[in-house]
C-alpha cells in the first residue's frame, strides 16, 4: 500500500515538474515574442517564429488556443497574410469551444474572426459566428455586450439599420438586467443614432428623453458620466441642424462645448468598474474633442458664420493630423472628410474657388484610400463638384454633377438640398429645361408636401420660387416667396438666405421703379453679405447700389458702390481664372466610377464670365 501511494506521489511529482516545464518554456517563448512585437521598428517575423515554436511542443489546449488567437492577432494587425490570420483565428475558435471557463480566448477569437471576415467581405461568414458567440456569451457581461455592438455595427454597414437598432434594444435591455445603467445608456444613444439615420423622429424623442434621465442619474466614473453627456448632446445638436433650426440649437451647442472643456480638464481614472459590463468607452477624449468641433463647424456653415466655420475647421484640422500619426481608426478619415466638406461650401461662398477645388481633389484622396468612405460620401463629392461648376459657371458641368449625385443618394436632406441647386441651375439657364424644372419644382414645393422636416431647406425651397418667379416677370408672386423665406431665415438666424432674399427683393423693386424700398432692402443685405462674407450677394449688392444711387442722382455714393464692385469684380476674376487653371479642374468632367487619380494640366480657363461680371 505504501508503495503504490509512493509510486502515485512520484508520477504526480513528476507531471507537476513537467507542467512548470511546460510553462517555463512556454512563458520565455511568449516573453521573446512580446519583446519582438513591441521593439521599435516591431519585428514582426521573429515575433511569428517564437509563437510558431509553441506548437512542436505539443502543448495543453489552453496553450494552443491561446498561441492560435495570438498568431491570429499579430498576422492580422501586422501583415497582409489575411489567410493564415484566419488559419490561426479559426483554430483558436474551435479549439476554445471545447475548454470550459476560457471565455477570453474564445470570444476575442470569435470577435477578431468576424472583423477579418469583414474586411475579406464575407459578411454571410461572420454574422452567423458572431451570432453564435453572443448566444454563448450570455454569463460573460463585457463580451456578450461588446459581441452585440459589433454584429449591430457589421448591420449598420450594411444599412441593414432595423436589425442594428433591435440588437441595440437586446443589449440595453441586457445591460439593463445584468445591473449597468452606463452601458445601457452606450446603447440607447447608439439606438437613437440610427433612429436619426433613419428619420424616424417619433421614436428618437422618447429615447431620448430616456436616455437623457439616465445619463444625469447614473453615478460613475467622471469622464464616463460626461463622455455620454457628450454622446447625447451630440445627438440633439445634429437632430436641430438635420432640422434646419440653427437658432434653436444655440442653448444645447453651447452645453456640448462646456462639457468637452470639463473632460479635457479630468484625468483618466485607472480604477475598474466593479461591474465587467461598464468595460466601454464611447470615443477616446481627442476623438470627442474633433467630434465637437466638427458639430460647431456644421452650425456655423449653416448660420452663415464663415469666418468661426473656418477658425474651427482650421483647429480640428490640426488635431486630426496629429491624432493621424499615431491612430489609423477610420473615424479619424470620416471627420476629416466632413470636416473638409463644410469648409469647402465656406470656400465656394467667401470666393476662394480655387482652394475649394484643391480640397476637393483632398477628399478623391482620401476616398481612393477608403472603398468604404468613397460610398458613404461620392454623392457629397458630386454635390461640392456641382456648386464648384455654378461658381465658376459651368452649368453644363454643373448638371452632370447634381444629376449624377441624385442617382447616387437615398438620404432625403442631400436630395433635397441637390434638387434645390439643381433647380436654380436651370432656373438660370432659360428656357431649355423649362419641363424638367416644372418637375423639380413640385417635388420641392414648400406651400404643400415638402419632402423633408428641415426648416432650412424649406426656406431655401422658398428662394428658389421665388428665383423662378423673378426670372418669370411674376414679381407680386416672388416678393411673396420671398417674404416667406424671410420670415423663416429670421426666426432661425439664417444669415445668408437673408442676404440673398434681401438682394432678389432689392432688385425686384429696382426693376418696379421703387428705389427707397430696393435701398431699404439692398443696405442690409450688403452689411449682411460683408459680415459673412458672401462674395457674390457683395458683388450683386454692389452693382444694385451703384445703379440705384446713380438713378436717384447720388453720384458720390454711386461711384463709391462702382468701385467696390469693381474691386470685387477683380477679386473674382481673378480666382475664377487661377481655379479653372488648376488641373484639378478636370474633375468636373468626372461622373462615373472611382475618383481619377490623376489630373492633367489644361492650357488655361475655358468658362465664360458672363454671369459673374
Amino acid at each position: 500500500m505504501a508503495a503504490q501511494a509512493a509510486a502515485a506521489a512520484q508520477a504526480a511529482a513528476a507531471q507537476a515538474a513537467q507542467a512548470e516545464a511546460a510553462e517555463s518554456w512556454y512563458l520565455a517563448l511568449l516573453g521573446f515574442a512580446e519583446h519582438f512585437r513591441t521593439s521599435s521598428p516591431p519585428k514582426i517575423r521573429l515575433c511569428v517564429h517564437c509563437l510558431q515554436a509553441v506548437f512542436p511542443f505539443k502543448p495543453p489546449q489552453r496553450i494552443e488556443a491561446r498561441t492560435h488567437l495570438q498568431l491570429g492577432s499579430v498576422l492580422y494587425h501586422h501583415t497582409k497574410n489575411s489567410e493564415q490570420a484566419r488559419s490561426h483565428l479559426e483554430k483558436a475558435w474551435l479549439i476554445s469551444q471545447q475548454i470550459p471557463q476560457f471565455e477570453d480566448v474564445k470570444f476575442e477569437a470569435a470577435s477578431l474572426l468576424s472583423e477579418l471576415y469583414c474586411q475579406e467581405n464575407s459578411v454571410d461568414a461572420a454574422k452567423p459566428l458572431l451570432r453564435k458567440a453572443i448566444q454563448i456569451s450570455q454569463q460573460t457581461p463585457y463580451w456578450h455586450c461588446r459581441l452585440l455592438f459589433q454584429l449591430a455595427q457589421l448591420h449598420t454597414l450594411e444599412k441593414d439599420l432595423v436589425s442594428a437598432c433591435d440588437l441595440l434594444g437586446v443589449g440595453a435591455e441586457y445591460a439593463r438586467v445584468v445591473g449597468s445603467e452606463y452601458t445601457r445608456a452606450l446603447f440607447l444613444l447608439s439606438k437613437g443614432m440610427l433612429l436619426l439615420m433613419e428619420r424616424k423622429l417619433q421614436e428618437v424623442h422618447p429615447l431620448l428623453t430616456l436616455c437623457g434621465q439616465i445619463v444625469e442619474n447614473w453615478q460613475g466614473n467622471p469622464i464616463q458620466k460626461e463622455s455620454l453627456r457628450v454622446f447625447f448632446l451630440v445627438l440633439q445638436v445634429t437632430h436641430y441642424l438635420d432640422a434646419g433650426q440653427v437658432k434653436s440649437v444655440k442653448p444645447c451647442l453651447k452645453q456640448l462645448q462646456q462639457c468637452i472643456q470639463t473632460i479635457s480638464t479630468l484625468h483618466d481614472d485607472e480604477i475598474l468598474p466593479s461591474n465587467p459590463a461598464d468595460l466601454f468607452h464611447w470615443l477616446p477624449k481627442e476623438h470627442m474633442c474633433v467630434l465637437v468641433y466638427l458639430v460647431t463647424v456644421m452650425h456655423s456653415m449653416q448660420a452663415g458664420y464663415l469666418e468661426k466655420a473656418q477658425k474651427y475647421t482650421d483647429k480640428a484640422l490640426m488635431q486630426l493630423e496629429k491624432l493621424k500619426m499615431l491612430d489609423c481608426s477610420p473615424i479619424l478619415s470620416s471627420f476629416q472628410v466632413i470636416l473638409l466638406e463644410h469648409i469647402i461650401m465656406c470656400r465656394l461662398v467667401t470666393g476662394h474657388k480655387a482652394t475649394a477645388l484643391q480640397e476637393i481633389s483632398q477628399v478623391c484622396q482620401l476616398c481612393q484610400q477608403s472603398p468604404r468612405l468613397f460610398s458613404n460620401h461620392a454623392a457629397q463629392l458630386h454635390t461640392l463638384l456641382g456648386l464648384y461648376c455654378v461658381s465658376v459657371n459651368c452649368m453644363d458641368n454643373a448638371e452632370a454633377q447634381f444629376t449624377t449625385a441624385l442617382r447616387l443618394t437615398n438620404h432625403q436632406e442631400l436630395w433635397a438640398f441637390i434638387v434645390t441647386n439643381l433647380a436654380s441651375v436651370y432656373i438660370r439657364e432659360g428656357n431649355r429645361h423649362q419641363e424638367v424644372l416644372y418637375s423639380l419644382l413640385e417635388r420641392i414645393n414648400p406651400d404643400h408636401s415638402f419632402p423633408v422636416s428641415s426648416h432650412c431647406l424649406r426656406a431655401a425651397a422658398f428662394y428658389v420660387r421665388g428665383l423662378f418667379s423673378f426670372f418669370q416677370g411674376r414679381y407680386n408672386e416672388a416678393k411673396r416667396f420671398l417674404r416667406e423665406t424671410l420670415k423663416m431665415s429670421n426666426a432661425e438666424d439664417l444669415n445668408r438666405l437673408t442676404a440673398c432674399s434681401l438682394v432678389l427683393l432689392g432688385h425686384i423693386f429696382y426693376v418696379l421703379g421703387n428705389h427707397r424700398e430696393s435701398n431699404n432692402m439692398v443696405v442690409p443685405a450688403m452689411q449682411l453679405a460683408s459680415k459673412i462674407p458672401d462674395m457674390s450677394v457683395q458683388l450683386w449688392s454692389s452693382a444694385l447700389l451703384r445703379d440705384l444711387n446713380k438713378a436717384c442722382g447720388n453720384a458720390m455714393d454711386a461711384h463709391e458702390a462702382a468701385q467696390m464692385h469693381q474691386n470685387f469684380s477683380q477679386q473674382l476674376l481673378q480666382d475664377h481664372i487661377e481655379a479653372c487653371s488648376l488641373p484639378e479642374h478636370n474633375l468636373i468632367t468626372w461622373t462615373d466610377g472611382p475618383p481619377p487619380v490623376q489630373f492633367q494640366a489644361q492650357n488655361g480657363p475655358n468658362t465664360s464670365l458672363a454671369s459673374l461680371l
